[in-house]
């Protein structure tokens, strides 16, 4: 029943009624001439609309207070009803647009007296009671209800007021504690339920049942199937959006209430159904709860928050029937929140290159490794740089990927190694059933399609030949179902030319054939990043690498996910030369050899050979290699020690190579400060003019803090006390 639809006819009744006695008798000496000169507002309202549509009594009571303000002095003409708030609560002032109007027309000075029922009426909040109150005693409006009236500027009657205020606000605490308690009381039995999730109806006894729908209930179970062996949401949705899977709906409210309806699958409904514990056979009570500080005034819908399984205040396991086990359900809880995006999350397989993702962690500090990529090639690296994020420390360790891959790779393989038959007949089994799941609900939609064809048909010959209204509305029904027939048979005729019910005999030896080889089948373009990273994470719980200093040993720790750990020892590229652990003896090495009388190409072979390596990301020595190697270590101390007789070097001079050497630097780079000035040199009078630069120690502290001191943008460049030479600085 609609309330606004009869008000105007009550007003009218209740205005005209004649022969029929005064339903309130007393006037007051509270109401002044200048109250009968403004309005008098009478305010109806009533709760919810199951109130206004079962309690009429109440409504038509609150109707009558019309003739109370006749009573005490108004005229017909100077009474408004005021009844915009039938079936809304008072809790609260938000879309209660009646009440904000009798602020407003007291605000206005235009209300002598407002009239109710009761005070419950007018406001079940403290807050809203008072400040009607403190309106009303500075405009000088009354109020009134059958018990009399009361003036807010009066000390006595303000405080019946506040009394009255108090108690209704304390009736409204009371009445939904009793219902909170009822609701508690019949929860912790297992028995209270809102709405059947997707797969479950509810009786008519109120028991929670899986829904009698076959196709219904496998789509479920396919949903929990696969997220089991994807792994992840996203691939989840994928699949069913690939495969054209709906899920079947029962709707809660509207013409089609309680009838299956099948939609396609999003995001938040396939999370909601992997969260919510029902399906593990669980009943649970109060794991959405309303947090007060996050409730947004006038939207009902927010303030909630999802409290964990094992903290709601019911729980009640093996109460319902289940799709999947509660150990199960607990482990898809696990996995969804590895997958989270999240510095101490595992995070989800990833498209992208990277093979050890969200499992690789700092043997130094024990954080997780960053992924990145670096250059034109997006060469892979692996970086700790948590803490300098978090805390604004130094980065810990950083290492380059591709070989530390390849290592973790060939285990891998070594391990899946002894399984490949197993791994093939697993595979073989595992496609046959996903194909036979796949048939069967394509079987199944077409039985439903079918079903709808004969019941359109039997409802099209049931009417009678001569009324054509509605034989046009059931033939025009039974042509949409004949239509979805075909096309569904045709969907189904083009997946079976797809993906046949069983393996072919090309397919099967294929299969066998690859197993046979697996390093072949993991490296093929056919085996994605992301399979190869599901694997990874299927075998490996998480690895470890330490990186020994600034050198090229790194030592790599794998940790199996059976437990057991596997120590490796790995070399990866460096920078420099001086970071090689072997560098002296690869000096000394090159030395001898170079005293033997061995060219520079013959000194390579004769390091590669020995196993020596170099730095970055070469694998090999080349002749170029060995002669920078040699300016650096032996030209210009031959160059020094032969030059003591003709130009003899002065205390704390040396030759360019030579302080380049000590300062572990690129010739090329102090020769540019010779350029610019920043240290003190001259030039020997000989036919080479070799340069010689002065630096004492404490030149050389100086030297050593610009080396490694970073230049800033272009208007800040570096500080003058570290580019003048001491002795002009002195000076």
């Amino acid at each position: 029943m609609n309330a606004s639809s009869t008000t105007h006819e009550r007003r009218q009744t209740l205005s005209t009624a004649s022969g029929q006695s005064p339903v309130f008798a007393f006037g007051s000496n509270k109401i002044e001439s200048r109250h009968l000169e403004q309005l008098a507002f009478v305010y109806v309202r009533q709760s919810d609309p199951q109130q206004v549509r079962r309690h009429r009594e109440s409504t038509d009571l609150q109707y009558q207070l019309v003739q109370l303000a006749m009573q005490l002095g108004w005229s017909q003409d100077r009474i408004e009803v005021i009844d915009e708030d039938l079936g809304i609560t008072a809790k609260h002032i938000e879309g209660r647009a009646g009440f904000q109007r009798v602020m407003a027309e007291i605000g206005l000075d235009h209300a002598g007296i407002i009239i109710g029922i009761e005070m419950s009426r007018l406001a079940r909040s403290c807050k809203d009671w008072y400040q009607l109150l403190e309106l009303c005693a500075l405009f000088g409006t009354v109020l009134a209800d059958p018990d009399g009236v009361y003036d807010p500027g009066n000390y006595n009657d303000r405080l019946l007021l506040g009394l009255k205020g108090t108690m209704s606000e304390a009736e409204l605490h009371i009445m939904n504690g009793r219902l909170a308690a009822g609701r508690m009381n019949k929860a912790r039995r297992g028995e209270l339920f809102n709405h059947a999730p997707i797969g479950y109806v509810r009786t008519p006894s109120g028991e929670m049942v899986l829904d009698p729908d076959e196709q219904s209930q496998s789509v479920v179970r396919l949903i929990f199937d696969k997220f089991q062996e994807l792994g992840s949401l996203n691939a989840l949705l994928q699949y069913l959006v690939h495969h054209r899977i709906l899920l079947g709906f029962r709707p809660h409210y509207g013409p089609n209430r309680g009838q299956l309806e099948w939609r396609r699958p999003n995001r938040p409904t396939l999370q909601n159904i992997l969260h919510r514990p029902i399906y593990a056979g669980a009943y649970c009570y109060g794991r959405r709860a309303v947090d007060p500080r996050r409730k947004i005034p006038g939207r009902p819908s927010t303030g909630r928050t999802v409290v964990p399984t094992e903290e709601c205040a019911v729980l009640l396991k093996d109460r319902l029937p289940a799709y999947i086990t509660w150990e199960r359900y607990e482990a898809n809880l696990e996995k969804l929140a590895k997958n989270q995006a999240r510095a101490a999350s595992l995070g989800a397989p990833r498209e992208g290159p990277s093979l050890l993702g969200g499992i690789l962690k700092c043997g130094k500090c024990g954080c997780r490794m960053v992924v990145g990529y670096q250059g034109k090639e997006a060469s892979l690296r692996y970086t700790c740089m948590r803490r300098k994020v978090d805390y604004g420390e130094p980065l810990c360790q950083s290492l380059a990927g591709k070989r530390l891959e390849a290592l973790v790779s060939e285990q891998v393989l070594a391990a899946l190694e002894p399984a490949s038959l197993e791994l093939s007949l697993k595979a073989a089994e595992d496609i046959e059933k996903e194909r036979a799941r796949l048939h069967r609900h394509w079987k199944q939609q077409l039985e439903r399609v079918r079903y709808d064809v004969e019941r359109a048909a039997r409802q099209y010959q049931v009417v009678e030949p001569e009324n054509r209204l509605v034989a046009r509305e059931l033939e025009s029904q039974w042509e949409q179902s004949l239509v979805k027939q075909r096309q569904t048979e045709e969907e189904y005729a083009r997946f079976e030319l797809q993906q046949p019910s069983r393996l072919s005999e090309d397919e099967a030896q294929s299969i066998r054939s690859l197993s046979a080889d697996i390093p072949a089948l993991w490296d093929a373009s056919s085996t994605s990043p992301k399979d190869q990273q599901v694997i990874v994470r299927y075998l490996i719980d998480h690895v470890t690498v330490t990186v020994q200093g600034e050198s090229e040993r790194v030592d790599v720790v794998i940790h199996w996910a059976g437990g057991f750990e596997s120590q490796h020892e790995q070399t990866r590229p460096v920078a420099r030369y001086d970071q090689l652990t072997d560098y002296s003896r690869l000096v000394a090495r090159i030395l001898e050899l170079k005293e033997e009388g061995h060219t520079s190409g013959q000194i390579a072979a004769v390091l590669n050979q020995e196993g020596f390596r170099p730095p970055k990301r070469r694998n090999t020595y080349n002749k170029a290699m060995v002669r920078q190697l040699l300016s650096r270590n032996v030209r210009s101390k031959a160059r020094s020690q032969s030059s003591d007789d003709a130009n003899p070097l002065n205390p704390d001079e040396w030759f360019l190579a030579d302080l380049a050497h000590e300062l572990m630097m690129p010739a090329t780079t102090l020769h540019n400060w010779l350029r610019r000035g920043w240290v003190e040199s001259r030039k020997l009078n000989n036919r080479r003019g070799h340069w010689v630069l002065w630096a004492d120690e404490d030149e050389l502290r100086r030297l050593r803090k610009l080396r490694i001191t970073k230049q800033g943008w272009p208007d800040r460049p570096y500080p003058e006390s570290l580019t003048k030479p001491k002795r002009q600085a002195s000076s």
